[in-house]
């Protein structure tokens, strides 16, 4: 309080540039290197760990603190090492999984998932991940893909591959299975066997460009294809996550000293996964972080708004990222008002674009005033994270996924790939240590994807004066309504501002004269209600006239996503019945 007896003014944010220049210091741990990725200059964090087998050995150091959550297991720090040195034993020794190799893992959040994945990574094989949603089918196609030496699968899985895979025989190991095992499975447990406490994982030297991962595109639009990251591409998310809290907190005013004292002493984090680990957000954007800095990884079975409060109170959980639709989930349940959600520092959104509409429902009633917002922006084929927008930029920039981090470039190109300037909307570009090494043998789509390391989005975007990314579209979602552009962002973001709408899908829908004309699935939030004319009305002078879904269809119903959280809008373009929508 000051003299007068009013409450004290925060202290004015420090600017971006002056913040970012203080932890870009040459000897910091945020100081860059330009070297050469597969003869593209890159940039990148020079002090960086080399590989993912090296996060591993972190772990050997960090005793008896939590490191895996799930249900009422949990699994310390050095327990987690000595059981992931131990299967990676197995998996060389036993199975003859050398360099290069690949390892399936088609389960669901699991902490059978996490050993794996370290397993598997740190003895330079090469960790496949596969979609828990697939179907038996899709699930055989990317084993034989891949060429999967082993598969590490729950029971769901390998009872879909059933019957399946009748000339192609990798190794099984069964987690959590009931029943009869398949013929040839061995079980988890016997895999693992005898766990030493001396325990430490085979010789091995992965470098950091070599093959850590193949994660397969969700497959939305065709076939699923294999992005192979590398060791750097995943760590390099570790750092640009550090970084980017690092910068939030010199804006709002704390003083990092000149140790950054809180990026390396803070207490190690408690981190809810609400996403599959199988895909980029969870693997890298959530798990990495969490485990490098000592901190614990909290796993949910499958996602539930009521089980996450539940798990945000009980674990003292300090941060969460989902996709929006996860969020927006938590905040309209009954039970979020009564919740002690005071531990919870961090709440962020990616993996889909987040509506404005979301930041508001957040600070409603200042239930989470303590909590940093934020938003980013990445795929898999750049290895997650390419820009975040966190803390006071997100609130007063809610429809920007915020700046590239510093490693990063991003470029917004025209139909012929140059460059185009602030304000006009493009395709994006990025080019950084995160660009993964192409499509596994898939040399005609790396070649239409990837150009002198510079990795073509298909999204649709802006960038403004300062640098902040606007995502408007995806190139094949935009809408042509009678020669004039309508991007499904802005549309469902203004739809979202309406405070009965959970959710909402815009596509385009064919029309005889126009092309297309501006269709809209809505969802109502629980108990609430609204009608096509009401939503039109609602969003007259909100909107150009010809951006307003000439077509809405209002439903109860869950809108249909995969697992990532991406709306199907192909499904939906294709199945709902629009000459019967309002």
């Amino acid at each position: 309080m000051s003299a007068s007896g009013s409450p004290t003014p925060p202290p004015p944010l420090r600017s971006m540039a002056a913040a970012t220049a203080q932890l870009l210091y040459s000897g910091s741990r945020f100081e860059m290197a330009r070297i050469e990725v597969n003869g593209v200059p890159t940039r990148v964090w020079a002090d960086a760990r080399p590989s993912l087998r090296a996060l591993l050995l972190g772990s050997a150091e960090r005793g008896d603190h939590p490191a895996i959550v799930f249900g009422d297991e949990r699994i310390s720090h050095a327990d987690y090492f000595r059981r992931t040195a131990t299967l990676a034993r197995r998996l060389r020794e036993d199975y003859g999984v050398a360099e290069g190799d690949r390892v399936a893992l088609a389960m669901r959040n699991y902490p059978e998932w996490v050993i794996a994945f370290f397993a598997v990574t740190g003895i330079g094989a090469i960790a496949v991940p596969l979609n828990s949603w697939f179907t038996g089918p899709e699930l055989e196609f990317v084993i034989r893909d891949s060429g999967a030496a082993v598969l590490v699968a729950d029971s769901e899985r390998l009872d879909r591959l059933d019957g399946l895979l009748t000339d192609v025989r990798p190794s099984v190991i069964a987690v959590r299975h009931t029943g009869a095992l398949p013929e040839g499975a061995r079980a988890w447990d016997e895999v693992l066997g005898e766990v030493a406490a001396d325990a430490v994982p085979p010789e091995a030297d992965p470098a950091p460009d070599d093959p850590a991962t193949l994660f397969y595109t969700s497959g939305t639009t065709g076939l699923p294809k294999g992005a192979l990251g590398s060791h750097r591409n995943l760590i390099s998310n570790i750092t640009s996550t550090a970084f980017t809290k690092a910068r939030t907190l010199l804006r709002v005013g704390f003083d990092l000293g000149d140790s950054l004292a809180l990026t390396f002493d803070a207490p190690p984090p408690v981190v809810l996964c609400v996403v599959p680990l199988f895909h980029a957000t969870g693997a890298q954007t959530v798990m990495l972080p969490a485990l490098d800095s000592g901190g614990t990884l909290v796993l949910m079975h499958r996602w539930d708004a009521e089980a996450a409060l539940d798990l945000i109170e009980r674990e003292r959980v300090t941060a969460v990222t989902g996709v929006p639709t996860m969020l927006s989930q938590m905040l309209a349940s009954p039970g979020f008002a009564e919740r002690d959600l005071s531990s919870l520092a961090s709440l962020g959104s990616g993996g889909a674009p987040a509506a404005p509409a979301l930041v508001a429902r957040a600070r409603d009633g200042r239930k989470l005033d303590q909590a940093l917002l934020g938003a980013g922006y990445g795929l898999t084929e750049c290895s997650a994270i390419a820009a975040v927008n966190y803390g006071p930029d997100y609130l007063s920039r809610p429809d920007s996924v915020g700046v590239p981090v510093p490693v990063v470039d991003v470029r917004i190109a025209g139909p012929d790939g140059s460059e185009l300037p602030p304000g006009r909307v493009g395709e994006i570009w990025i080019s950084g240590p995160g660009v993964v090494h192409g499509y596994w043998r898939r040399p005609e789509a790396t070649a239409a994807t990837f150009t002198d390391g510079w990795l073509r989005t298909g999204d649709l975007g802006r960038l403004d004066e300062e640098g902040f990314l606007y995502i408007v579209d995806r190139v094949k979602d935009m809408i042509l309504r009678g020669g004039e552009n309508v991007y499904c962002a802005e549309v469902e973001a203004a739809v979202h501002e309406h405070p009965a709408v959970a959710d909402v899908a815009v596509v385009g829908v064919a029309h005889e004269v126009l092309g297309e004309e501006v269709g809209a699935v809505v969802r109502p939030l629980p108990g609430a209600s609204v009608t096509a004319p009401e939503l039109r009305d609602f969003l007259s002078g909100r909107l150009a006239s010809f951006k307003i879904p000439a077509r809405i269809r209002v439903t109860a119903a869950e809108l249909p996503r995969n697992a990532a959280g991406k709306l199907l809008k192909k499904r939906l373009r294709d199945e709902v019945d629009w000459t019967a929508a309002g």
